[in-house]
C-alpha cells in the first residue's frame, strides 16, 4: 500500500505523527465503451464551450455558478484556504462506539505509526480500548473539511469518514403512516424463520458472483478468438490516451499497415478506406466466423460479408471481392463487357 496523506493526531497535549492509507479497494473488473462496429475506443475530450477548443488539465480551474454569474476559484486560492491546509487530525471527543450510526459511515483508512517510536499511537489505541469509546476528530483532505471516527481494527488505528449530518437524508414515507394490525401468530412464525436463518457473519463466505462470470465470459472470449488487437485496431497507445487528442482511426491504420509491410508499396487510397476492424478480424480469425459472430470483431467482418447493413461495407463489397476472388469476377466482367457490346450492336 502507499500512504495517500501524512498527519498528526492531535490527542490533547500528545502529538501522534500518522500515515493515512486507504483501506478499502474496488474489486470490479474495469470496462470501457467502444464503437459496436469496429471496436473504436470512444474517449471523452475537456472541450471549452467557448472557443471549442480542447482543454489541458493544466489550464482548468473550478468555478461556482449561482443566478447567472459564475465565479472561477484558481486552485491557489483554494490551497490558501487555513482548513486546506491543515494535516492535524484533531480529537474533539471520546463517545460511546455504540451510538455510531452506520449511515454516517463514509470511507475507511488505516493509520501506521511515522514516528521513531510508536508509543503514542500505542498509548491512544489502548485508551480507546481501556474505555470501550471512539474518538470523533475534524480534518482536511482532497479539498474537503471532514468529520471522522478513531477506531481500532485488528490492532490498528482506523480513521473512517462521516458524513455531515445535513448529508444524510430523513427517511418520511406516508405508506409507513398508516395503521396495521400484525398477529400473534404472524410474529411467532417470523421470529422463528429469523432463528432458522441466525448465524454469525463471516464475509469470506460471500463473493462477488457477477464480477466472477464477466471474468469467466471474458476468458470464454479470449480462448475461441474473439478479440481485437488494441493497438492495431484501435490506433491508440497508452501515451495517446493521455494527451485528449482525436485520433483519426484511417490515419492511424494506414500507419499501422505501412509499418506492417515494412515500408512496401502503398495500395490505392480506394483500397485502403476500408475499416480497421475488417482488415484485422480478416486475418486474424477467418476460422471462428462462426464461434465468433457475437462479437465486435464478428459483427464487423458479418457486415463486410453480407454488404447489406452499412453503407461503407456496401462501397467496399465489390472491392472487396474483386481482390479476393479474382477467379468470379472477370466471369462477370465478361458477360457485363458481352451484354454491353450486344445493346449496341442492337
Amino acid at each position: 500500500m502507499r500512504a495517500i496523506w501524512k498527519g498528526a493526531i492531535a490527542f490533547g497535549l500528545v502529538n501522534v505523527p500518522v500515515k493515512v492509507y486507504s483501506a478499502t479497494e474496488d474489486h470490479d473488473i474495469s470496462l470501457h465503451q467502444v464503437h459496436n462496429a469496429d471496436g473504436g475506443r470512444i474517449r471523452y475530450q475537456r472541450r471549452c464551450e467557448v472557443c471549442s477548443e480542447v482543454i489541458d488539465y493544466a489550464d482548468i480551474e473550478k468555478a461556482y455558478e449561482e443566478g447567472g454569474r459564475t465565479v472561477i476559484l484558481t486552485r491557489d486560492e483554494l490551497k490558501a484556504i487555513p482548513a486546506e491546509n491543515s494535516n492535524e487530525i484533531e480529537v474533539v471527543e471520546f463517545v460511546p462506539s455504540e451510538q455510531m450510526d452506520p449511515i454516517m459511515f463514509e470511507k475507511s483508512y488505516y493509520l501506521e505509526p511515522d514516528s521513531k517510536s510508536p508509543k503514542a499511537y500505542m498509548l491512544l489505541r489502548r485508551a480507546l480500548e481501556d474505555t470501550d469509546r471512539v474518538a470523533i476528530v475534524q480534518f482536511a483532505l482532497r479539498d474537503k473539511t471532514r468529520l471522522g471516527v478513531l477506531r481500532i481494527r485488528d490492532d490498528v488505528l482506523m480513521l473512517q469518514s462521516l458524513l455531515w449530518p445535513d448529508e444524510v437524508r430523513e427517511a418520511k414515507f406516508s405508506s409507513l403512516d398508516t395503521s396495521i394490525k400484525i398477529s400473534s401468530q404472524e410474529r411467532e412464525m417470523s421470529a422463528a424463520l429469523v432463528e432458522s436463518m441466525a448465524g454469525d457473519f463471516e464475509p469470506e463466505r460471500f463473493t462477488d458472483e457477477y464480477q466472477e462470470q464477466l471474468r469467466q465470459l471474458i476468458e470464454a472470449k479470449l480462448e475461441q478468438g474473439e478479440s481485437l488487437d488494441t493497438e492495431e485496431t484501435f490506433g491508440v497507445t497508452a501515451d495517446d490516451a493521455g494527451k485528449g487528442e482525436v485520433i483519426d482511426l484511417m490515419e492511424a491504420l494506414k500507419r499501422s499497415l505501412d509499418k506492417k509491410r515494412g515500408g512496401g508499396e502503398e495500395k490505392p487510397a480506394a483500397a485502403d478506406s476500408k475499416s480497421t476492424a475488417e482488415k484485422s478480424t480478416a486475418t486474424k480469425s477467418s476460422g471462428t466466423r462462426a464461434t465468433a459472430t457475437k462479437s465486435t470483431a464478428a459483427k464487423s467482418t458479418a457486415t463486410k460479408s453480407a454488404a447489406t447493413k452499412s453503407t461503407a461495407a456496401k462501397s467496399t463489397a465489390t472491392k472487396s471481392t474483386a481482390a479476393k476472388a479474382p477467379a468470379k469476377k472477370p466471369a462477370a466482367a465478361e458477360a457485363g463487357t458481352e451484354t454491353k457490346s450486344r445493346r449496341k450492336g442492337a
